[in-house]
C-alpha cells in the first residue's frame, strides 16, 4: 500500500505541510519520489508517523523524537508500552483535576465545603514543569533564566501560592459581567501580574500581554480556563492586554 501526502495526512489529522516539513528535516521520509515530484509513503512511515504524534503529546521537541525513533535499539514495542503508561498516567491526573473542578464549581454553588488542600488535588510537579517550558518556549531561555525554582517552596508556600491564585481566578469570574475593562476585574489582573512576578518569573508587560494571548491559544491553557468558567480563556486574554496598556501609557 503506498499512501501519497495528501492520503497521509488525512489518515492521521495533519496538514500536507506538516508532512512537507517532516521530509525536510529527515524525520519522516517518503519511501519513494514519483517522476511527477509527488511523495509516496509506505506501510513503514504510518507507523513511524504514529510514533512521531505520540512523542509530540508528551510535549518531545521534533529534535528529540528524531534522536529516540533513528536510534538503532529503537523497539517500537517498548516504546508503545512506554506510551501506554504515559497516557495511563495522564488520565488518570486529567481525571482527578476534573473531579477538582466539579468540587469547586459545588463549592463556589455553596453546596458542598472545600477545604484549601481538596482546591489543589491533581496538581503536581510535573505539570510545573510543563508550564515552564511553555516559558521556555514562547519567551526563550533569557526568561526561563528569571523563572523561579518551584521546587525551592515549601509545601506550605506553594499550598498558599495556589491558594493566592485561585482567589485571584474566583474574584476575576465574580467580576466578567462588569466587563474586561472594568476597574473590579483590572484589580485582580493587576493582583495577578503581581503574584507570577513575585512567585514564578520576572513578567514584563510584553511578555504578560503575549501570556494572556497564550491563554486563548494554546489548547491546555485553555482547557484550564474553560473549566473555571465559559468564555474566560478569551477573556483573560482581553483584560491582560487592556491591563499591559494601561501599565504602559
Amino acid at each position: 500500500m503506498r499512501y501519497t501526502v495528501k492520503q497521509l495526512a488525512s489518515l492521521a489529522g495533519v496538514t500536507n505541510r506538516t508532512l512537507h516539513y517532516y521530509d525536510k528535516i529527515g524525520l519522516l521520509r517518503p519511501a519513494a519520489y514519483g517522476d511527477n515530484g509527488y511523495r509516496y509513503y509506505g506501510e513503514d512511515a504510518v507507523l513511524r508517523l504514529q510514533q512521531i504524534l505520540f512523542y509530540r503529546e508528551l510535549d518531545f521537541s521534533l529534535g528529540q523524537i528524531k534522536t529516540i525513533i533513528d536510534r538503532p535499539d529503537f523497539d517500537l514495542l517498548q516504546a508503545l508500552e512506554g506510551h501506554k503508561r504515559a497516557l495511563l498516567e495522564w488520565v488518570e491526573r486529567m481525571n482527578s483535576l476534573i473531579d477538582t473542578v466539579d468540587k469547586t464549581i459545588l463549592h463556589i454553588r455553596g453546596k458542598i465545603e472545600m477545604s484549601k488542600k481538596d482546591f489543589y488535588k491533581g496538581f503536581d510537579e510535573e505539570k510545573q514543569k510543563q508550564y515552564e517550558q511553555h516559558v521556555r518556549e514562547r519567551f526563550g531561555d533569557e526568561a526561563m533564566a528569571r523563572t523561579k525554582d518551584w521546587n525551592a517552596y515549601t509545601p506550605e508556600e506553594k499550598n498558599d501560592i495556589l491558594a493566592e491564585g485561585h482567589e485571584i481566578h474566583m474574584g476575576i469570574v465574580a467580576n466578567m459581567e462588569k466587563g474586561y475593562d472594568s476597574p473590579e476585574v483590572q484589580y485582580w489582573i493587576g493582583r495577578w501580574h503581581n503574584a507570577i512576578n513575585t512567585h514564578f518569573y520576572e513578567c514584563s508587560l510584553e511578555i504578560f500581554e503575549a501570556l494572556g494571548h497564550g491563554y486563548n491559544e494554546d489548547p491546555e491553557f485553555t482547557t484550564f480556563y474553560e473549566k473555571i468558567h465559559p468564555g474566560m480563556a478569551a477573556f483573560m486574554e482581553k483584560a491582560m492586554a487592556h491591563y499591559c496598556k494601561l501599565m504602559a501609557a
